[in-house]
């Protein structure tokens, strides 16, 4: 099954690379839906015992201890569902527009979701690094082909930032696999070992303090810089306005989750013991950034440029919640990392259909949509109300879990981190009243209510706020024996 999850799309994606111009949003679309309803399939008698569930495996480079090894947790899962759940509404999302090069923008989008999925399940941590390298390629395409003005150089420093990132990584992942060692099959009698890549084999390397403090240094540095956290954020707002919408959303609602993902999975995991030295600083970080990029927001006249600074403002409570390493603050983590993906799509899918109508962002020319879109107005302020964490949303339990354990961790980070909820709530409010109250001008007079499609994504986007909101411990419950099982094997 975890490997149906990247054989689907992978397929679709070879096909539609090679393919004319035809029924290929169909194709696409199908692909999603049908990665969904596998993904959805899984959850039909999970164990939520924290074990793996659905391995598959596969004898790689047997002699250098590398398999390739899928399977999910009840985090993992998570992940899959939400990459596989907001795939389809990103492709159904892009229906509206037209694209030079139809087959291969669909074919990138695919070759991504595969991608994703990969990362979000992979348990050897060479094949985690294949797939979180891979998941690069198709997206900087898509932001270099299809984006908007100054696209090639935002895509660029986008791309350096992000592969620099990775080879510390890189170099972290390859320190400690040489400090694994396992007997070597029949060698074994003359004294010879061999490494291994398996999460297993890796999570039970002790390390030095100084070697630790510098392989954890080379994970958050990739990590940092997909979330992104202060400062490694600069690429970040260039990169989510100039891309096409769909390669926006893709960043904003499943990519950056890559990183927080690795945080979990792999950094805090593979060296524990630099925890007590690295993470004040780790967090503080990611606290700045929260403040930093608020104030920001609240001064932003593009729509999109707004969601996108919001959004180093929400994985930054995110980062500092899983940071804090407590149960709280983990499980917090974890259920907004799927909100914050729901939430963000549909915010950018909105700023897209403004565009769309009245051919500008700028929140000035906007103004008495609701008047002439009601229905549109409403979808805008379920979600809305969502990003700023307003009770029975799907934003309040995650936050409330975020800012609990911060300030377990720390009661003055967890004071500052709650300036998030202030923020979060001038810059979001002034950005509805702005475009969607206020008298109408000749532009926004004429302002076409959702269509049917759209209504779809949005409705769709809008139910989630609110059954997530009512009903968060489906969330919880899945991932909580995960958590537990994290949390105690990890102490420090």
């Amino acid at each position: 099954m975890s490997l149906l999850l990247i054989l689907i799309p992978l397929i679709s994606s070879v096909f539609l690379l090679l393919a004319r111009p035809g029924a290929v949003r169909t194709i696409a679309l199908v692909t999603t839906l049908a990665n969904f309803a596998v993904s959805a399939f899984a959850c039909m008698g999970f164990v939520g015992d924290g074990s793996f569930n659905h391995e598959f495996r596969l004898p790689w480079l047997a002699e250098a201890g590398i398999t390739f090894r899928l399977g999910m947790d009840g985090v993992s899962l998570l992940m899959v569902l939400l990459t596989n759940l907001l795939a389809p509404l990103i492709v159904l999302s892009s229906y509206g527009k037209n694209f030079d090069n139809e087959p291969r923008y669909y074919g990138l989008v695919m070759l991504m979701l595969a991608a994703l999925n990969g990362v979000f399940m992979a348990l050897d941590g060479l094949v985690f690094y294949i797939f979180y390298e891979l998941a690069l390629i198709p997206i900087y395409f898509i932001c270099a082909i299809w984006g908007g003005q100054d696209r090639i150089r935002t895509t660029l420093k986008f791309f350096i930032y992000t592969f620099v990132g990775s080879l510390f990584m890189l170099v972290s992942l390859l320190y400690v696999y040489l400090q694994t060692s396992l007997p070597a099959g029949t060698l074994a009698e003359a004294g010879a070992t061999m490494h291994s890549f398996a999460w297993e084999d890796l999570v039970q390397v002790q390390l030095a303090p100084g070697a630790a403090n510098w392989v954890i240094t080379g994970f958050f540095l990739a990590f940092a810089v997909k979330m992104p956290v202060f400062p490694f954020h600069t690429w970040q707002p260039d990169t989510y306005t100039a891309a096409p919408t769909g390669g926006t959303m893709l960043l904003s609602g499943i990519m950056l989750k890559m990183g927080i993902y690795g945080l979990i999975r792999w950094m805090v995991p593979l060296a524990p013991e630099a925890m007590h030295t690295m993470a004040p600083v780790f967090i503080l970080l990611a606290v700045i950034g929260i403040v930093y990029a608020s104030i920001i927001a609240v001064k932003q006249s593009d729509l999109k440029r707004l969601i996108a600074y919001s959004s180093i403002a929400h994985v930054g409570l995110i980062a500092a919640g899983a940071m804090a390493w407590n149960k709280a603050g983990m499980q917090g983590s974890l259920i907004q990392m799927l909100n914050h993906g729901i939430n963000v799509v549909g915010l950018f899918f909105i700023a897209d259909l403004i565009e769309r109508r009245l051919g500008t962002r700028t929140l000035a020319d906007m103004g008495g949509i609701a008047k002439s879109a009601p229905k549109f107005a409403t979808l805008f302020m379920i979600i809305m109300l969502g990003s700023v964490a307003v009770p029975l949303t799907n934003g309040f339990p995650g936050e409330f879990l975020l800012l609990n354990g911060v300030w377990n961790y720390n009661m003055w980070l967890g004071i500052v981190s709650g300036l998030t909820i202030i923020f979060g709530a001038v810059y979001m409010l002034r950005a509805y009243g702005l475009a969607v109250f206020g008298e109408a001008n000749e532009a926004t007079a004429r302002f076409e209510d959702v269509s049917t499609r759209e209504f779809v994504v949005l409705g769709v986007i809008a139910a989630l706020v609110m059954v997530l909101g009512f009903f968060p411990g489906m969330v919880l419950n899945l991932t909580d024996g995960s958590v537990n099982r994290i949390l105690g094997a990890v102490q420090f």
